[in-house]
């Protein structure tokens, strides 16, 4: 990484340019705010550590200025002034981070350390996000939230390595489409991807799905069939859902990882294969194990390297960014969302995640009947949702019978005789709990 270094002070110049050298960083200095932006236009810097007060050009002045060319550059404040009136200036001016003299600089080792990550991680994410205009995929990976970043970064180091990837996380959070990903960034992309749900295939068939069989080997095989692991030949096999392979197949896959070496139903003949193993599980594979419900030595196999994708909770600022996209994709036409019904699906946990966003944009832009969506247009479970994990226990059981009431009621067409038999409470019950609630039919 190459910081420029900007004091008025030859002192500090030469004793923070000293220090940073030997931590292996590039280094160039200037010795006001004019020589300093001279600097920014001749080489590209990605951090900047400033004097706070210089006699021609504030910190603040200058870090303007270079923003404006670089939004991207990162930037230290340092001062003599220290305060927190200080501290929210420079960070409203778009400073990383801030530091007092005289400088610690193990502390300021540990500042540049967390922003030389930030920057890789921003730079690997962006690799893999144009990328992904190149190749074809059923769906973008969309977000630019720390956590998508940190996940596409993540994805950028995996993808060129030949080992296998455990890819976890929630229903819906787009565990295919990485995967899909890892393999398009992969030496491997001109090859064969295979994907494989687990949970789809009887069991009584997963072997033979899985490494194929001869002719004759059982009932109904009246051919030679490759299995996926040899349709994957060269490219990279998906088992989806991993976690729901039964007991009694692991030691089977266990082997084929092992050996590399598969041998169909019904022969005796091993077939050496060459293909990269992903998986992926929404369940715990690590409490599975513990629980005897899954191989030790199979997940220590799946498990060489791991991705944990973020549930859309985690990342709520990536909602506006997602609804407009689906809203392109599925909008027949001109469509957008009022300021309260943004507010209203931002609060919501999302427990689908991506996915029941993409299906609640499907069945709105289907149903509204104007060019604006409101809070009323969006499902009952989103509209009359109330987060209930934190506060007192009454406060949440209040959160949990607003949003009973008011499913029960949108579920029933808001017939009231039909919502109180669906809640097993009288109608005058149902009205009372109402007109406590605030609920109103739309």
């Amino acid at each position: 990484m190459r910081i420029l270094v900007v004091d008025d002070e030859e002192m500090q110049r030469s004793l923070l340019m000293g220090f940073l050298q030997k931590q292996g960083f590039k280094v160039v200095d200037a010795a006001n705010g004019h020589e300093a932006l001279l600097r920014f236009s001749e080489a590209p810097f990605q951090l900047v550590l400033l004097d706070h007060r210089m006699p021609d050009l504030s910190g603040d002045q200058v870090l303007k200025r270079m923003k404006e060319s670089n939004p991207l550059v990162r930037g230290i404040m340092i001062t003599a002034f220290g305060s927190v009136d200080t501290a929210v200036k420079v960070m409203k001016l778009g400073a990383d981070d801030f530091l007092e003299k005289p400088v610690d600089l193990t502390l300021l080792l540990k500042k540049i350390q967390r922003i030389e990550n930030a920057v890789m991680v921003e730079e690997e994410a962006a690799t893999v996000e144009s990328f992904m205009d190149e190749v074809k995929l059923p769906m973008k990976v969309i977000g630019k939230s720390k956590a998508m970043k940190e996940t596409l970064s993540l994805v950028r180091r995996i993808a060129p390595t030949q080992w296998t990837v455990l890819i976890k996380g929630e229903t819906g959070t787009g565990k295919e489409l990485i995967a899909r990903l890892i393999h398009f960034l992969s030496s491997r992309r001109q090859k064969p991807f295979i994907e494989v749900n687990c949970a789809a295939i009887p069991e009584a068939l997963f072997e033979s799905e899985l490494f194929g069989h001869e002719k004759g080997a059982f009932t109904g095989a009246s051919s030679n069939r490759k299995g996926r692991f040899e349709m994957a030949e060269g490219g990279t096999i998906f088992l989806d859902e991993i976690g729901e392979l039964p007991l009694s197949l692991q030691p089977k896959l266990l082997r084929a990882l092992q050996g590399k070496r598969i041998t169909r139903v019904g022969s005796d003949t091993e077939i050496p294969v060459d293909t990269r193993v992903l998986a992926a599980t929404n369940r715990d594979l690590r409490t599975m194990v513990e629980e005897g419900l899954f191989r030790e030595d199979l997940y220590y196999r799946l498990n060489v390297l791991d991705i944990g994708m973020p549930p859309l909770r985690r990342r709520k600022e990536d909602i506006p960014i997602l609804i407009d996209f689906f809203m392109e994709r599925y909008g027949t036409r001109h469509l957008r969302f009022d300021a309260d019904a943004m507010a209203t699906l931002i609060k919501y946990t999302f427990p689908g995640n991506v996915r029941e966003l993409e299906h609640m944009i499907q069945r709105t832009v289907t149903l509204c009947r104007s060019a604006v969506i409101t809070s009323q247009d969006l499902p009952g479970a989103i509209r009359f949702y109330q987060a209930a994990d934190n506060g007192s226990l009454t406060e949440r059981l209040k959160a949990v019978e607003r949003q009973m009431l008011g499913n029960a009621l949108e579920e029933n067409g808001w017939i009231q005789t039909q919502a109180a038999d669906a809640l097993g409470i009288s109608e005058r019950v149902l009205r009372y709990k109402m007109k406590k609630h605030q609920l109103k039919r739309p």
